[in-house]
């Protein structure tokens, strides 16, 4: 069955970022504490999967992929919250999107059938994926801690030009995405920067659109 996902990271006053704290926080946190999430988290940092391009030729990866792909799909607890079924007080667009000092700095990436953290994070490696705050995509920071963040964000997301080749080649194998949509490796942290010399604080929430 067909699905439609969408990763978003906007940017906002530290006032907006405390009153979003009980409930995007609260779900963050649930979902990084599952015990099958933090298993699928460590098996993948101590076995990176192959080339994208090699998984559906190659049955010896099979649990490792799909153990992924359930790691880097949207978690339970973010996902109810954005989609509306785990508190009928709260909308996405109203409470978050609408609430932007700096609209054209937010990073919204919408797939059909994937997802863009797995595409990510596949493309970056567990080592850098891990250098990222929060939990698979999804985060809420205040100005401070965005800026204590940048320089590690900036480590797992900046590329040498080799590197980069690689890492666009996982990309654009993976999602299906116009040239001319911002791509995952590039948006993500273009947003950062923009928050941290905005003095902005960031939410990061990656879910399915009902």
């Amino acid at each position: 069955m067909g699905f439609t996902s969408a990763w978003s990271i906007s940017g906002h006053e530290d006032s907006v970022v405390r009153e979003l704290a009980p409930r995007v926080a609260v779900a963050i946190e649930a979902d990084r504490a599952c015990p099958d999430a933090r298993r699928r988290w460590a098996r993948w940092q101590s076995a990176p999967l192959p080339d994208h391009r090699t998984w559906w030729t190659d049955a010896a990866h099979d649990d490792a992929i799909r153990s992924f792909l359930e790691l880097t799909s949207p978690g339970r607890h973010v996902d109810d919250l954005c989609n509306g079924s785990a508190d009928p007080d709260f909308h996405l667009a109203d409470d978050v999107w609408e609430r932007l000092p700096e609209p054209a700095e937010m990073f919204v990436s919408v797939q059909r059938k994937d997802y863009a953290v797995a595409a990510l994070f596949h493309a970056i490696g567990p080592r850098r994926a891990a250098l990222l705050p929060g939990w698979c995509g999804n985060f809420l920071l205040t100005a401070a801690q965005v800026r204590r963040a940048l320089p590690q964000v900036e480590r797992a997301l900046a590329f040498t030009p080799g590197e980069r080749e690689r890492a666009r080649e996982q990309e654009q194998h993976w999602l299906d995405r116009p040239d001319d949509e911002e791509s995952v490796l590039d948006g993500p942290l273009r947003a950062w920067r923009g928050a941290a010399r905005a003095g902005l604080g960031l939410c990061g929430v990656a879910f399915h659109v009902m």
